[in-house]
């Protein structure tokens, strides 16, 4: 077999003896099709219908089609060449007879190696053993593939390879295109989903001079004209919020943030959120809202509420089950964080839970670690995780009769984190309070803390109403629905190191 190298030199010297004949393949600028490879299955079925016989006389009834794609497989007979021609619907098969195109047709049809893109016209039927095929009368060279793809036989199943040329993956594995259809499909529901109900969908900056809406460390860019430093948003929230103060009162955004946080199976720096505020709402209207989000984005992309994910039989119907989040914590690792008061406290709390290094802890870091460790793993099913200390809630509303705590809630399926949501803090005094005590904790080291952002709190001083937010990784969700155990699998151009060399 030859190597990778020299295959290149080949299809080169192919090319350039095209061009020199006048056939410039990417001279071409456009190609009339007239079927994809699905509409020329479903046309032959409709005329076996039609026809009521399968064993129907194809070169009385059949029809013509014009097709283009990519050749992924070649089967010379001699007389006669058998092709598989794939298109984003499918594949169709080509046959390609010696006396059918001419015999210089024929010849050059013969020299095109696998991965060219070519558009063909020709006579649509059924092959004898049941294949949808195209007999072709003429065909064209759209595009010469000057590269070898992977070895068909075992695709491409490097994983780093996969993630860093996304395009072959594409190409040569059919079921990541499924998935990203489905991730299509996912999204697709979500946006009908809100707009069914009123709600307005907008855009927010990514650029901001000052970050907030989450407790992450973002990233820095730099406006030359300006002369200003700005930061990559890690959250849209207090953007769409400014936008319900001023008057409308159901939105919603689908966009991408940027975290400056590790990478791993479930992180990558660049995702998709999606945000949704509801004027007049609480956190009890945002579980109703969001169960019947994610039913209704199982159902376009599986067809069911139930699916399974790593191993687990997984069903959405509502309503999910509640569990509070002190409470998780107090029955699984047997710390009561609501009786601790102090980070020293905390620490000498958690000393024989094996947590790693606790020395730069806080009361909020090992509570998290608490509940990631010990709680998380065992929500399969789906769980809203609800009621979260202040401290760690920086933008959601008390409870009036528990004051310590926050109408807050996270969503849980299948042992992951897939969002955020809360009563949104309209107290304009008590978000200065709760931004100002989020200084203070970025002082003593919190590289997380929320900064204090004077141009919310004015906003704020003219009035926010009640409101229900929610936030949702929608990569996370589609990771999911789709069974994939990484987020880089649903993530079409994942964050990577630098190849070496």
């Amino acid at each position: 077999m030859a190597s990778d190298d020299e295959q290149v030199r080949n299809r080169k010297a192919k090319l350039d003896h095209l061009k020199d004949a006048g056939n410039d393949p990417f001279a071409v600028h456009r190609f009339p099709r007239t079927h994809t490879s699905a509409q020329v299955v479903t046309q032959i079925e409709a005329a076996e219908e039609a026809a009521g016989d399968a064993d129907m006389d194809w070169d009385a009834a059949g029809f013509e089609v014009t097709v283009c794609g990519r050749l992924m497989a070649m089967r010379d007979q001699g007389k006669s060449i058998w092709a598989d021609l794939h298109d984003d619907a499918g594949k169709i098969q080509l046959w390609a007879g010696k006396k059918q195109l001419g015999d210089d047709a024929f010849d050059a049809f013969s020299d095109l190696d696998i991965g060219d893109i070519i558009g063909a016209t020709g006579h649509a039927f059924r092959t004898r053993r049941g294949e949808p095929t195209v007999e072709l009368s003429e065909w064209r060279l759209l595009a010469k593939s000057l590269r070898p793809l992977p070895e068909k036989f075992h695709g491409l199943q490097d994983i780093q390879l996969r993630y860093r040329r996304r395009y072959l993956d594409l190409i040569v594995n059919p079921d990541v295109r499924e998935i990203f259809a489905r991730r299509t499909a996912a999204i697709r529901a979500m946006r009908s989903f809100f707009d069914d109900r009123d709600f307005q969908e907008v855009t927010t900056p990514m650029m901001q001079p000052l970050y907030g809406g989450a407790n992450a460390r973002p990233f820095t860019t730099h406006h030359n004209t300006l002369d200003m430093d700005l930061y990559l948003r890690i959250a849209p929230e207090l953007y769409l919020k400014r936008l319900v103060i001023g008057g409308l009162e159901r939105v919603y955004e689908i966009g991408r943030v940027f975290r400056n946080e590790g990478i791993d199976a479930l992180h990558n720096p660049e995702f998709t959120i999606m945000e949704a505020y509801m004027a007049y709402a609480d956190y009890e209207d945002m579980m109703e809202l969001f169960e019947g989000l994610v039913c209704e984005m199982a159902v376009a992309v599986n067809g069911s509420l139930q699916f399974t994910y790593r191993d687990n039989e997984i069903s959405l119907e509502p309503p999910w089950q509640r569990v509070s989040l002190l409470d998780a914590i107090r029955e699984a690792p047997g710390v009561d964080f609501g009786e601790i008061s102090g980070d020293e406290e905390a620490r000498e709390a958690c000393a024989d839970l094996e947590l790693g290094d606790m020395t730069q802890d806080n009361w909020a870091a090992l509570l998290d670690k608490c509940f990631d460790r010990f709680v998380a793993p065992t929500l399969i099913q789906p769980t809203f995780v609800i009621d979260y200390p202040v401290q760690i809630s920086p933008l959601a509303k008390r409870l009036p009769d528990r004051p310590h705590l926050t109408a807050r809630f996270e969503p849980h399926i299948g042992g992951e984190e897939i969002g955020n949501a809360f009563s949104e803090l309209n107290d304009p005094i008590d978000q200065r309070e709760r931004f100002e005590a989020q200084v203070r904790a970025g002082a003593c080291g919190d590289e997380e803390a929320h900064p204090l952002d004077e141009d919310y709190l004015l906003a704020m001083e003219y009035g926010l109403p009640p409101t229900g937010g929610i936030g949702m990784g929608v990569d996370r969700v589609i990771m999911l629905l789709t069974g994939c155990t990484n987020l880089r699998e649903v993530i079409l151009f994942p964050q990577l190191r630098p190849e070496e060399g």
